[in-house]
């Protein structure tokens, strides 16, 4: 089995279970918060499935029509949420069998969101820390999957194979984007055992080159990410002999370089909040800087998130003004992603005027469910909207991408440095019935246009383009990026 760089692509893994922290050196920006936990439980709370319940004459009476207990499904994330007076438990289908993916869950588990009935069969899910609301449907009876002594809780290879695949099957939503012939493989059944149940699972993933697919088996200690080669390859595009990134370690001694570079570029001097996730400063008089290292992990939890991260911005963008700069360059190289409101957010801050950042719809069944279209208006007493220069890499991912977007239409917003990852979708979380959790993508984006950029990431264009690690800036102790920035600014 091939080593699995975490430290490299964790941010957009699977498994959402876990913080990890990445030491970033002694000038104080050490842990960059990945928020696997945040992004998990995004997914978590737009549920269900499009199996049909059937009714059984022995089964109890259905819960009265005002109240919340009973069963609810989304038709497009194969989730069922069972209310009751006692504990409540959220399951995952699939066209052939049903586990448990929270056995005893609450709000707080899903990002705290407050259920309310609309109607005596509609639930909406609401959260401040959603972009929209989520709608429930009450199911008349359990899922026949679901039901006590049908739930699937096995080793067996062979049955958490035939799960695996099915997942896949009826919820990934780009097998054609990313040339995955996925139907071929379900043979491989057979050749299924419990010696080499993870190589075939490893090998199957690795067709996608998706950041948001990849399994996690914290009982066998197993975490398998699906882009780990491709990331990497992109990374070395530029580097080779002394300089060439091959594991954690020589990631760390990369990014450890360029981060004591980016400073040396603000003189030494800048500001960074208590959950150093944003650091800002001056490259000259006229140029400002702010790097964006996460979406997520501003609050001491889910409760005080945006607030936290308001007052982070109310102080960040008054000390842009008091500053006086009149340019500015935003670096989300090193930016993993987390939640989609906070990329809303922040952009909020560099807008001018009410602008549609991007849509999105999620597959359900053999189609998708309606476009829900998001739009980001200006917002605190001051916005940054002179001339702007977005830094961008391979390690731009998810909602960091989803800021991109909310940003690359502004005329006064230049894009450089590299594509971004290209991994869009939230990531949809299944439990197989041997307790790994496995990732999926299966929410499609676009920008105001209808582009689509999965697998492709937005990039700048061809003469803006700069390495964001490379021979030449190690040897010579710059960032071109940097350096591309300020020439654009300076023109």
């Amino acid at each position: 089995m091939q080593p699995l760089i975490f430290s490299l692509v964790i941010y957009i893994s699977s498994i959402k279970t876990f913080k990890i922290n990445t030491n970033m050196n002694s000038h104080n920006y050490n842990t960059i918060k990945c928020m696997r936990t945040i992004k998990r439980y995004f997914l978590c709370i737009m549920l269900v499935f499009f199996i049909a319940c059937q009714s059984d004459d022995d089964s109890p009476p259905p819960p009265p029509q005002d109240s919340i207990n009973g069963f609810w499904l989304v038709a497009d994330k194969g989730y069922i949420l069972e209310f009751t007076d006692g504990k409540d438990v959220a399951y995952n289908i699939n066209s052939i069998g049903c586990s448990v993916l929270e056995g005893d869950f609450t709000s707080e588990d899903f990002l705290g969101v407050e259920f309310n009935l609309v109607g005596p069969d509609e639930l909406v899910g609401s959260s401040e820390l959603l972009i929209a609301d989520i709608k429930l449907t009450r199911l008349p009876n359990q899922n026949e999957f679901c039901l006590p002594g049908q739930i699937s809780e096995t080793e067996d290879p062979k049955v958490n194979f035939d799960h695996f695949w099915h997942i896949f099957n009826d919820y990934y939503a780009f097998f054609e984007l990313r040339d995955v012939d996925w139907a071929q493989y379900h043979s491989l059944r057979e050749q299924v055992t419990s010696e080499n149940f993870y190589d075939i699972i490893e090998d199957l993933l690795l067709l996608f080159e998706d950041g948001h697919v990849g399994i996690y088996d914290e009982a066998n200690g197993i975490g398998i990410g699906s882009e780990s080669q491709s990331l990497l390859e992109r990374l070395n595009s530029n580097l080779s002999g002394e300089y060439v990134i091959s594991d954690g370690d020589s990631y760390s001694r990369a990014y450890d370089q360029k981060i004591e570079m980016i400073i040396k570029y603000l003189g030494g001097d800048f500001e960074i909040d208590q959950s150093e996730n944003i650091a800002w400063g001056t490259i000259t008089d006229d140029i400002g800087y702010v790097n964006i290292f996460g979406m997520a992990g501003y609050g001491s939890g889910i409760n005080d998130e945006l607030a936290t991260l308001n007052t982070v911005l109310d102080k960040m963008m008054n000390d842009l003004k008091n500053s006086e700069v009149s340019k500015l360059v935003l670096d989300i190289r090193f930016n993993g992603g987390g939640l989609d409101v906070v990329a809303v957010d922040i952009a909020s801050r560099f807008m001018d005027q009410q602008r549609i950042a991007f849509s999105k719809k999620a597959r359900l069944g053999d189609g998708f469910t309606e476009l829900t279209t998001i739009s980001v208006e200006p917002k605190g007493d001051f916005q940054f909207t002179g001339d702007i220069v977005l830094l961008t890499s391979p390690l731009t991912a998810s909602a960091a991408e989803i800021f991109t977007l909310c940003l690359k239409d502004a005329p006064y917003v230049t894009i450089a440095g590299e594509n971004t990852n290209g991994g869009f979708s939230d990531i949809l979380s299944h439990i197989l019935p041997n307790g790994a959790e496995l990732s999926l993508s299966n929410e499609v984006y676009s920008d105001a246009q209808g582009v689509v950029y999965e697998a492709i990431g937005v990039g700048p264009a061809e003469e803006n383009r700069a390495p964001l690690f490379s021979n030449e800036d190690f040897m010579e102790e710059k960032d071109s990026g940097i350096d591309r920035a300020v020439k654009l600014l300076s023109n």
